[in-house]
């Protein structure tokens, strides 16, 4: 049964948690750009205002353009992770509504158990952190096999075009199911979250953002069982939605499985 969920206005505590600052988004100057134009998109692995590391070629799996039309595959050999931020030369096409897509490959981490609870906490994974809890699991350390996918949905030109909606087939997506770029400030979106492309039900979603320089405080909500969430921009800025989706395994040495997923784009 369809279901509005009630949302979360939720400060997370940033300072003193370094675990926290690993999310990986797409972000622009402006995601207003010109028809055939170049631009230098950013990858920030860290936070929405911070990178702290860059992403190197080798662990990109894919990177994918999609607009009205088919969707093109660029070179991970094209971007500069020679600094703390990774930039990818992107090159506009015909006015339209447009996706720009980036999947990582999967990797290990292995944390202690307090840490791995820390970051549980501070990253929005409060579903895995209870059910530790509630099994006696707070003192096991973990090992996780983790990867990231993100998307950004960017207008050139005036006129909106479809293919704002479309799959690129990561193993972990956002879909939006009206076009970001006729949002008008206090409206709502509705978004589609999507694990190896089946909806994910109970899933606890993420937004929030940037404007003028200052942080949008996160707000959040869960999915319906369609993998529904809807979340409401009520300021003009840079937005993005994340979500964390991890699961146990039975694979020897690894106890969870995560795949991250966000979405950004620019309300006026």
């Amino acid at each position: 049964m369809r279901f509005r969920v009630t949302f979360l206005v939720l400060l997370l505590i940033l300072a003193g948690s370094a675990l926290f600052a690993h999310q990986l988004f797409i972000k622009l100057d402006t995601f207003f750009l010109e028809p055939h134009s170049k631009v230098r998109v950013a990858l920030l692995n860290g936070t929405f205002a911070l990178s702290e590391n860059s992403i190197t070629a080798d662990r990109v799996l894919d990177i994918a353009v999609a607009g009205s039309g088919d969707v093109s595959h660029l070179r991970p050999e094209e971007w500069d992770a020679s600094g703390d931020t990774t930039f990818l030369i992107l090159e506009t096409g015909d006015p339209g509504t447009y996706v720009l897509g980036v999947s990582t490959r999967s990797r290990l981490i292995e944390l202690d158990a307090a840490s791995f609870n820390e970051y549980l906490e501070h990253d929005g994974i409060g579903d895995v952190l209870e059910r530790r809890r509630a099994t006696g699991a707070l003192d096991e350390d973990a090992v996780e096999r983790y990867s990231k996918h993100v998307k950004a949905v960017y207008q050139v030109g005036e006129s909106r075009s479809g293919g704002w909606d479309r799959s690129l087939g990561f193993p972990a997506e956002i879909l939006p199911l009206t076009n970001p770029y006729e949002l008008a400030v206090g409206d709502e979106l509705a978004v589609r979250c999507l694990v190896h492309g089946s909806p994910v039900t109970n899933q606890l979603v993420f937004a929030g953002g940037e404007y003028g320089g200052s942080a949008i405080v996160e707000r959040g909500g869960r999915t319906d069982d369609n993998g529904v969430v809807r979340l409401v921009f009520d300021r003009a800025g840079k937005w993005y939605v994340r979500f964390i989706h991890m699961v146990e395994t039975d694979e020897d040495g690894v106890d969870y499985e995560s795949n991250w997923a966000t979405l950004t784009f620019e309300v006026k």
